[in-house]
């Protein structure tokens, strides 16, 4: 993880969203791009003065080691950051969202939804109230990567994850299944479990885990209900175009904001 990118607009949820970024950054020892889009009309000057504010805490609380430079932009969110994109081929993307009905907006809204249907950049959605330090606590130290058991073409799509979780203490990865009871994965589906359990190993604990649910969401909330304490990050590969994660993260993963949700891309 070389290079991440966190919008920021100077709210609190894109304030949060920054630390996370920001602390991964530090710990990747990557460098940070930090990207205000200047909105029509807006204060130029104004965005500088707090951008360099912005900067200067960032660097006064992590240190002389710490890599950061910002930007601001105008025009439109994702333009702006295909550019970046293009220009700097960042790892991944941090972005923030408010609260449970937040989680469905930046699904529903344009800003998100376009990032994940535009670009092939993972993105790290971090919730308002997830706090990095809370991420780094040696209980939170499991990770839930939900999968449909397809096959997963972008042999790289999961680098991303490893590279989180290898930044945790004593990580631990569960690769979450769900189908309907009575029935069994095809050969295909075997192969694709085994792969993605053996993919973070030996560095990483893995492990595979079947939920019987009719339903994938239920199925996943299921889970998440008996081993919240212990969960940290949620992770899934989005499919065309982001088609999957629109259609299953809505309503019923909004009960599960408080977690960051990290969304990679098999493209």
């Amino acid at each position: 993880m070389k290079t991440v990118i966190a919008p920021i607009d100077f709210s609190e949820t894109s304030t949060n969203a920054l630390s996370f970024a920001a602390e991964l950054s530090k710990r990747a020892k990557s460098l940070l791009l930090i990207v205000h889009v200047l909105p029509k009309g807006a204060d130029r000057k104004e965005a500088e003065g707090k951008l360099k504010s912005t900067d200067a805490r960032l660097k006064k609380s992590l240190g002389s080691d710490f890599k950061c430079e910002s930007s601001i932009v105008s025009g439109n969110l994702v333009t702006a950051l295909k550019k970046i994109i293009k220009d700097r081929n960042p790892n991944i993307i941090v972005m923030g969202t408010k609260g449970a009905s937040g989680l469905k907006k930046i699904v529903e809204g344009s800003n998100t939804v376009n990032v994940l249907s535009k670009t092939k950049v993972p993105l790290l959605v971090i919730p308002e109230a997830a706090k990095f330090e809370n991420f780094l606590k040696k209980g939170k130290n499991r990770i839930v990567l939900a999968s449909d058991l397809n096959e997963i073409k972008n042999d790289g799509a999961l680098e991303i994850l490893k590279d989180i979780a290898l930044l945790l203490i004593e990580p631990k990865i569960r690769v979450v299944s769900i189908r309907p009871k009575n029935t069994f994965i095809n050969d295909t589906g075997a192969l694709q479990r085994n792969f993605l359990v053996s993919f973070f190993r030996p560095e990483i604990e893995s492990e595979r885990i079947t939920v019987f649910s009719a339903n994938v969401i239920r199925g996943i909330n299921l889970y998440l209900g008996k081993k919240n304490r212990d969960t940290g990050l949620i992770a899934m590969v989005a499919r065309d175009s982001g088609h999957l994660f629109q259609k299953h993260y809505t309503r019923e993963m909004a009960s599960h904001t408080h977690l960051p949700l990290l969304v990679m891309h098999d493209r």
